[in-house]
């Protein structure tokens, strides 16, 4: 079989593969703004949606700047999909708007380059509440969440008391409605000579991190910071597999954070991609233990029998797949949601 055709078999299987499942329900809480990554991460989300295999409910933003909101709507907007609910942290950490926020205002001819309705973070609901409205409508026991920047709202939603959406606090309203929680945090080998290096989403808010490392009531599963930096995504995608359209906002929030020809580690991706295709062998567990969050934001892992906690591992062969799956996963031009 030609090479192009063995190409294009597998393009198609991976297709059909990924609808065989119901949807997972998915909330995205992210710090997007800061690194490009999440960008990749929330383009990665809508293009699994449009194959069926995933359904995301709504985006809760733990990076305090207006202008989050307003890029997450352009986003979700260009994908087909304006109307997810977006939820902004209230008094959370402020990172300011980094180096692609502003393509929000993007204007080509006096025309907004990538349309969107929400203005401002300052717009958005509260992220707490959206948070408990989003689970109270759920099935028991169905919802993802993805966390790939700070705990600020995981950690306040654990907190927070019965309201108008359910009559549970948030710790029990997480125990019944939630399946996972698939968290880009922390380190657990050593980051070259550094045997106590500690990641930037847990050090940005380490009381957070430690109230959710220590209470969340579900299964974690954590993607250290050396996950990401082995699965760096292909240069030549970031230059070639976006052309489909004059601007693309995933092309264009990658040069504007750092041009090519650099390869940018998949952090976020990692968290998303197991998340949502757990069981296709793209990464390997750690046993069962427990994480802790120390004082100055240093990840801990201890076995324990019976555990909540894991994190993920990544083999030589697993690298290949993982980079191959996000360049197909990622590039892919946007499908309209099914009805």
């Amino acid at each position: 079989m030609p090479l192009k055709n063995i190409w294009l078999f597998l393009f198609a299987f991976l297709n059909v593969s990924l609808s065989h499942a119901a949807p997972v329900p998915l909330i995205f809480d992210t710090d997007i703004g800061n690194d490009v990554d999440d960008v990749l991460a929330l383009g990665l989300i809508h293009n699994l949606q449009s194959r069926g295999a995933c359904e995301l409910l709504a985006v809760t933003l733990t990076n305090d700047t207006p202008k989050a909101a307003a890029f997450v709507d352009a986003v979700n907007t260009f994908y087909g999909r304006g109307t997810i609910p977006i939820g902004a942290v209230r008094g959370g950490v402020r990172q300011g708007e980094g180096k692609f926020l502003k393509m929000a205002d993007a204007k080509d001819n006096g025309n907004v380059r990538y349309p969107h309705d929400l203005k401002s973070s300052d717009d958005a609901p509260d992220a707490t509440k959206l948070l408990r409205q989003v689970l109270s409508a759920q099935k028991d026991g169905s919802v993802v969440i993805v966390q790939v920047g700070f705990s600020s709202n995981l950690a306040r939603l654990l907190d927070s008391p019965a309201d108008e959406f359910s009559p549970l606090n948030g710790r029990d309203l997480i125990k019944q409605k939630v399946k996972l929680l698939s968290l880009m945090a922390g380190a657990f080998t050593n980051i070259g000579n550094d045997t106590r290096y500690k990641e930037y989403n847990v050090i940005k808010d380490i009381p957070a991190a430690q109230k959710v490392a220590a209470n969340w009531p579900t299964p974690l599963v954590w993607s250290g910071f050396e996950i990401g930096i082995a699965v760096p995504y292909q240069v030549q995608s970031i230059e070639r597999d976006y052309e489909y359209v004059a601007h693309h906002p995933i092309k264009e929030s990658y040069y504007l954070y750092e041009p090519p020809p650099h390869e940018r580690p998949t952090w976020d991706l990692t968290s998303v991609l197991y998340a949502v295709l757990p069981d296709r062998g793209y990464f390997d567990l750690s046993e069962a233990g427990s994480i802790k969050v120390e004082n100055d934001g240093f990840t801990t892992w201890t076995r324990q029998d019976g555990g909540a906690h894991r994190y993920l591992k990544v083999n030589a062969n697993q690298i290949a797949r993982v980079r191959e799956a996000f360049t197909w996963l990622c590039s892919e031009a946007p499908a309209k949601p099914k009805p």
